[in-house]
Formats: C-alpha cells, structure tokens, sequence
C-alpha cells in the first residue's frame, strides 16, 4: 500500500465532528497518539532496561498505525497528499544531507 492509497482507505474512517472542515480534531488526536507512542518508550527505558520485546513492538506499532491515521486525516484536511508530504520531506533531508546539516536546529537549516 502506498501513501495515497492509505490517505483514501482511511478517509472512510474519519468519522470525527465537522470531518472536512476541522483540522483541529485530527490535530489534537495526533498529539494524544504521539504521546501514547512515547508513553511506551518511557516505559521500556523504565521497566525494560531499554530493551524492546515483541509484544511492546507490536503495542507501539498500533500506536503508530493511529499516529498516522491522524497525519492522514490532517493532511486532508488541509488539501494535502501525503505522498506530496513525503516527497517533500525527503527532498528536504537530503538538501539537509548533502549540505551537512542534519544536525543542529533551525527549520530552515
């Protein structure tokens, strides 16, 4: 499956208040869901000694199917493809990486 086939699949889902005109619920569902994932993280480095076993991957492998239905859902909402929202990222990755500045801060580094 690609992107684009992703983004049209899980459309159908979308059943949330104002679907299609409200980019804040899509919004506030992936900050809940980030957070989800990096509860789980916490929790490997607090009761796992940082050593993932492959129930937890699969736990965080959920969570990740949610933190990108909710990318999904947000990038239509703002008229965007994901496969353009990809595109776009690696292309800025590698501009970053040839230049040598993947490290440091800035958005436009």
């Amino acid at each position: 499956m690609n992107f684009e086939e992703y983004q049209k699949k899980s459309r159908k889902t979308a059943k949330y208040p104002e679907a299609d005109n409200n980019f804040v619920y899509p919004t506030l569902g992936l900050a809940g869901e980030s957070g989800e994932v990096a509860e789980k993280i916490k929790k490997v480095i607090r009761d796992k000694g940082g050593k993932i076993d492959d129930e937890t991957r699969e736990l965080i492998k959920k969570e990740l199917g949610d933190v990108l239905w909710y990318v999904a859902q947000l990038a239509t909402e703002l008229g965007l493809s994901l496969d353009d929202v990809a595109s776009h990222n690696i292309e800025k990755l590698y501009s970053r990486l040839e230049r040598d500045k993947l490290n440091g801060s800035g958005d436009n580094r």
